[in-house]
């Protein structure tokens, strides 16, 4: 059943695509990638500018130019033939994120072996473990400056006529900033990038004084690309400082024509019979060094991508971002700056005016208008789970991720903005199979596999265990009972919570929300954020609703009464927002 606004696009139903949401407005929409709180507001301009104006690496100023199967892009048929430096998208702000890393980071190996380069200057490598089965990789490292001060030692005599060399003392152990890099490969192959626990919160440092420091490999990538067709380096760095806001965002603020001198030293050893030569269309002038001649237009102009083409370069489900104000969710949704035992959880879900979220049990009920749908898909971006009961998942076969632009796999880097699918199989009734549509989503890059939590008895076949993790999910086997013999909720939590789930959003179905809406279970339900819709669906719907309560003397009473209710105008529909818990949880802001 679907409870909200499930993924109605395999019946042809689709709400809101990317050119339905044009008249909306001309509100802010949000960058392809970022950690949750850089979910802030950009333009469209920029955003345009970060996914398209900048091509990907790896491609040379005289070689035809292929994007087929680099992230994020399909243009095939564009080209920059004279550009030196070619960055990936988004480079500038992904290095920033990649440097601060504040919350994990999942991303493709392709993803992975794209951005690294633009960002290995900031750190040094300690050790490696591997898995017994060899499936799991743990590279961990150590920001540059961690290391102790190094201090030059006693210079060697210097050859006759040899000036001796200006080095700079390097100051260290000014920074205790640690991460760890965890490769799995798998059905899709990924890559984590955490903050390890002995590292401290921020850098001491910002980016710009590491790339003083150090240049990045991606960097001079770049200028060895130009030094070995036998060009002059200074005609090189000239080259390079053609292109100054590309050059910077790749970490090259402090590039030197020193820089390029050494990254071209070793080919120019070992090709002594070659003449080096300036570029085309370039010639050395005295006093002035390399320059271009006069009368030679311009091959390197930046290409601008027209919005077309952007979208075209998007899967077909794509969803634009809300471009109408969503500030109204900002005191009901999760604050991931606080420690908590527990996840921060939100009940989400679309309900009629009779309280029923599906006309028949199992059967499909559209609830909710394009701009509902573009809410809830922005309320998955904004947790680190989705949780539906076993139920909902052998009717609808969901999908259960984030299709908004800018999520991973819609535009946006690795798995960011996609949830983790949560599915409640007490007694193991998913036949999870290749085929189902979360481990297709999965496979695709445009979400995560699935946790199923699973029961003491739930019998699970070794075979179905190793498929799941090697989709990159897996069984969470819950050895705690309520009176009922059901699963505790608090156990359940307590689960995602030590597996690094800091927020779920419950979903469905109808069983698992009404049991939530018990008031036994307030102290773990944060927020509710109901979408009602302008219709009625009759007394055989699936209701949602918790059971009757009556007071000490016996008189029906009321269940549950949510607390700072808020109701907001939402195209066809109304949003009620709400809060459960009495009492804020144990929290704490982390040092």
């Amino acid at each position: 059943m679907v409870t909200s606004c499930e993924d109605e696009e395999d019946e042809g139903q689709e709400l809101a695509s990317v050119s339905d949401i044009e008249a909306l407005g001309n509100q802010p929409v949000r960058l392809a990638i970022g950690t949750i709180d850089e979910r802030v507001a950009l333009s469209s301009a920029d955003l345009a500018l970060q996914n398209g104006a900048i091509l990907p690496s790896g491609i040379s100023r005289d070689s035809n130019l292929n994007l087929d199967g680099l992230p994020n892009s399909r243009h095939s048929s564009l080209s920059q033939p004279d550009c030196l430096i070619n960055n990936p998208p988004n480079i500038s702000r992904i290095r920033r994120v990649m440097f601060e890393c504040k919350d994990p980071i999942e991303i493709s190996l392709v993803e992975f072996e794209t951005y690294w380069p633009f960002i290995d200057n900031v750190w040094v490598k300690q050790r490696s473990n591997s898995s017994k089965e060899g499936h799991c990789t743990t590279d961990y490292y150590m920001c540059r400056l961690r290391r102790p001060t190094h201090r030059t030692s006693e210079t060697r005599p210097l050859p006759e006529g040899k000036r001796p060399r200006k080095k700079r003392v390097r100051e260290g152990g000014i920074c205790n900033f640690q991460i760890k890099v965890v490769k799995f490969e798998g059905a899709y192959s990924t890559v984590t990038i955490a903050r390890t626990p002995g590292s401290s919160r921020v850098h001491s440092h910002d980016l710009d004084y590491i790339d003083k420091v150090k240049r990045n490999s991606g960097l001079m990538e770049f200028a060895r690309r130009e030094a070995v067709k036998g060009y002059l380096p200074s005609s090189i760095y000239t080259k390079f400082q053609e292109e100054p806001a590309k050059l910077e965002e790749a970490g090259g603020k402090f590039f030197t024509v020193t820089d390029v001198r050494n990254v071209s030293a070793k080919w120019r050893i070992q090709n002594p019979e070659v003449k080096l030569v300036p570029h085309d269309g370039y010639e050395y002038q005295k006093g002035h060094g390399i320059v271009r001649k006069r009368g030679s237009g311009s091959d390197s102009d930046s290409l601008v991508l027209s919005d077309a083409i952007l979208k075209s370069s998007l899967p077909p489900d794509t969803l634009s971002f809300p471009q109408f104000p969503l500030d109204f969710l900002e005191p009901y949704l999760p604050k991931h700056d606080e420690r908590r035992h527990l996840p921060h959880v939100t009940l989400s879900y679309a309900s009629s005016m009779d309280s029923k979220i599906s006309l028949l049990p199992g059967m499909q009920t559209v609830l909710s208008g394009p701009e509902a749908k573009l809410m809830t898909h922005y309320l998955r971006s904004r947790h680190d789970a989705i949780l539906i009961g076993v139920g909902t998942v052998l009717a609808d076969n969901p999908g259960l991720n984030c299709r908004l632009e800018g999520a991973g796999g819609y535009g946006g880097l690795g798995r960011m903005w996609q949830p983790r699918p949560v599915v409640i199989d007490p007694t193991g009734r998913w036949s999870i199979h290749p085929e189902c549509r979360m481990l297709r989503t999965a496979v695709e890059g445009k979400g995560k596999a699935p946790w199923v939590v699973v029961s003491p008895g739930a019998r699970i076949h070794p075979q179905k265990l190793m498929m799941l993790k090697g989709y990159g999910g897996d069984f969470l086997r819950i050895m705690e009972y309520n009176q009922d013999w059901r699963l505790r909720w608090e156990a359940i939590l307590r689960a995602l919570a030590s597996e690094g789930i800091k927020s779920v959003m419950i979903e469905g179905g109808g069983t698992v929300l009404s049991e939530l809406l018990n008031p036994e279970y307030a102290d773990f339900i944060d927020s509710i954020i109901v979408t009602v819709a302008p219709t009625y669906l009759g007394s055989s719907g699936v209701s949602v609703s918790p059971d009757s309560k009556r007071d000490k003397e016996g008189k029906p009473n009321a269940a549950l009464n949510p607390k700072d209710v808020r109701w907001m105008p939402l195209g066809q529909n109304v949003i009620m927002c709400g809060r459960i818990r009495t009492e804020r949880p144990f929290t704490s802001n982390i040092e």
